[in-house]
């Protein structure tokens, strides 16, 4: 399980996302902080993997809270979930080794979207003492050469996030044979309709296939594979 601490100073929103990560699967709420210094106190008393923080806190700025966890806690990620877009901030964050930067206000999707990306560079990280290619790949959010071979492209179309086609390519790839974009939103978590137009861009850029299953009446089911060598 990835142990998380949300840091937010409004208590609504606060509990808003500690229940969003709570619902979804392999993470757990470690402990809710509504201030700088008690989500230092918090973090340091817990070790969570990751923290949900804010930048505008009532006391301490969450920028100071990241510089005193990398002098403190080195090995806690960092996921900034705020309203701030100052560009100086936003470099700060990244200079501070966040994970990610979302701006409120945002839809449950893209919190969903972030989470587990996260998850996707975790696992690899925690199992195992070495790391392919690949792995490096989706973590740094570089282009394998597979990828590159088929002329796709750095990111998918307008209206379509990296992290959300990078999940349908992973269950596309892993999957023992072909899939439907229903049984591809079950296992993503995304809408119908959005899984099929993942599924539709990794066709597109030679990553996927299609097959149409024909049955007794209506329209035939379209079946999506991953491509040998994609």
């Amino acid at each position: 399980m990835i142990r998380v601490v949300v840091v937010d100073d409004d208590f609504m929103v606060a509990k808003i996302h500690a229940g969003f990560v709570a619902r979804e699967p392999g993470f757990e709420v470690a402990g809710v902080a509504h201030s700088g210094t008690d989500a230092l106190r918090m973090i340091d008393d817990l070790v969570p993997d990751l923290v949900l923080l804010d930048i505008h806190l009532p006391d301490l700025s969450g920028i100071e809270v990241l510089r005193r966890l990398r002098d403190g806690q080195p090995d806690v990620d960092v996921l900034v979930i705020t309203a701030a877009k100052e560009v100086d901030t936003v470099r700060t964050a990244l200079r501070g080794g966040v994970v990610n930067y979302l701006l409120k206000p945002f839809d449950q999707e893209a919190l969903r979207d972030r989470l587990r990306q996260y998850a996707q560079a975790h696992l690899p990280l925690a199992t195992a003492p070495t790391i392919a290619q690949s792995d490096l790949d989706r973590i740094f959010g570089g282009s394998s050469r597979a990828e590159s071979s088929v002329g796709a492209p750095a990111r998918p179309p307008k209206g379509l996030s990296p992290e959300s086609a990078e999940l349908v390519r992973g269950v596309l790839r892993e999957s023992d044979g072909e899939l439907s974009a229903a049984e591809c939103a079950e296992r993503t978590g995304l809408s119908r309709v959005s899984a099929r137009r993942y599924l539709e861009h990794l066709i597109e850029i030679g990553q996927a296939e299609v097959r149409l299953q024909y049955g007794v009446a209506g329209r035939p089911q379209r079946r999506y594979a991953w491509r040998s060598g994609g």
